[in-house]
């Protein structure tokens, strides 16, 4: 089992009428909840039929040295956890979740940023952008679409930031209700003004598809678009060990396609020599053995590294791959092009050459 807290909710704030905010206090645990801007918590809810289900939730706030911390949680149509959490979470209740993960968050906060956020997408960009303007130099340029003015979470807060910092952030709001819906087009005349800049995408699947398809048009190159995805996770990370079958595999065939699309041979050696970048920490293994995944043979090693779902539906146990290949059991959150850069998840990386090399940064 991943290494679960539990936090208490000391405030839930009503953002609009199907959006809150829950603000939660790490206590004694703020070392493991210390956040990059853009990444998200994996939240336990209860549940009558399975016990709980897990779901993940990105954290609005900024990173700080004190005080609470943040996600906020759109109800959505017959969406279980979304709906419990708006309806029945309070403060002095107590919540389950996992420390931050993801790999949605700037690399340079000096960087002029152009960001795009539909609906409740806003959450992980709003940390961006907060934590921007307060530690950072770039320009940040948003550009926000909902359904019309009711919708906007953070409405408030979005004035004020630009209220203060006139010359370094511009936000542009898109109403379906007033102008429709955005056509490809029209986001590639908006982001053409910005072609030097960092873009982050995060909404819903067709308002990012949209987008990221005009910066595709738009010659923007992969190390500047960056795009969050969420799916609804399958599995449990909050099982124990006893609930699992560690090593298990479901590839027997004799040969397999690489996580990037090459056919490979499996190793002939028992083991690979790994190499791993955590933490600030280079570790090194000479007996990663076939069939057992990277984070399987780290845990085995008492590395505590990141994970959510185990399941490839998350991208909490992301690693960037700087040597050798690896195949992937299973992956539902990466796209070609984050395959294309390296890449790959941790949780279901098999080695596939004698030497693998890869960084959690």
């Amino acid at each position: 089992m991943a290494d679960s807290y539990e936090l208490e909710v000391v405030d839930v704030v009503e953002e609009t009428a199907d959006a809150r905010s829950i603000v939660l206090d790490p206590g004694e645990h703020r070392a493991e909840f210390a956040h990059k801007p853009g990444q998200f918590l994996t939240v336990a809810v209860p549940s009558d039929r399975t016990g709980l289900v897990a779901r993940s939730y990105s954290l609005s706030s900024m990173p700080a040295d004190e005080g609470p911390i943040t996600i906020t949680v759109k109800r959505t149509e017959e969406g279980y956890a979304s709906c419990w959490i708006c309806d029945n979470l309070k403060a002095g209740d107590r919540l389950r979740v996992l420390p931050p993960s993801g790999i949605f968050t700037p690399k340079d906060l000096d960087a002029d940023l152009l960001l795009f956020a539909g609906g409740s997408g806003i959450t992980p960009i709003m940390s961006i952008t907060r934590t921007a303007l307060a530690r950072g130099s770039g320009r940040i340029v948003l550009f926000y679409a909902n359904r019309d003015e009711r919708s906007v979470i953070f409405s408030g807060a979005l004035a004020d930031l630009a209220a203060q910092h006139p010359d370094r952030l511009q936000v542009v709001h898109w109403l379906e209700s007033v102008q429709g819906l955005p056509t490809q087009e029209q986001m590639k005349a908006f982001a053409s003004q910005y072609l030097e800049w960092d873009a982050f995408v995060c909404g819903p699947g067709p308002f990012m598809k949209l987008t990221v398809d005009a910066l595709k048009d738009l010659e923007f190159p992969r190390e500047r678009r960056h795009q969050e995805k969420f799916v609804s996770l399958g599995g449990n990370p909050f099982e124990t060990d006893a609930d699992r079958e560690p090593g298990a595999s479901d590839d027997d065939e004799d040969l397999s396609t690489s996580s990037s699309g090459t056919l490979v041979e499996p190793v002939e050696a028992t083991f690979s020599h790994l190499q791993v970048e955590l933490d600030g920490e280079n570790l090194e293994y000479d007996d990663w053995p076939a069939g057992r995944t990277l984070l399987e043979h780290l845990e085995s090693k008492g590395v505590k590294a990141p994970y959510s779902c185990r399941l490839g539906e998350c991208s909490a146990c992301a690693v960037r791959l700087l040597e050798g290949e690896v195949t992937m059991r299973n992956n539902d959150v990466l796209e070609d092009e984050d395959l294309d850069d390296g890449i790959r998840l941790a949780c279901q990386s098999e080695a596939a050459t004698e030497k693998v090399r890869v960084t959690y940064s």
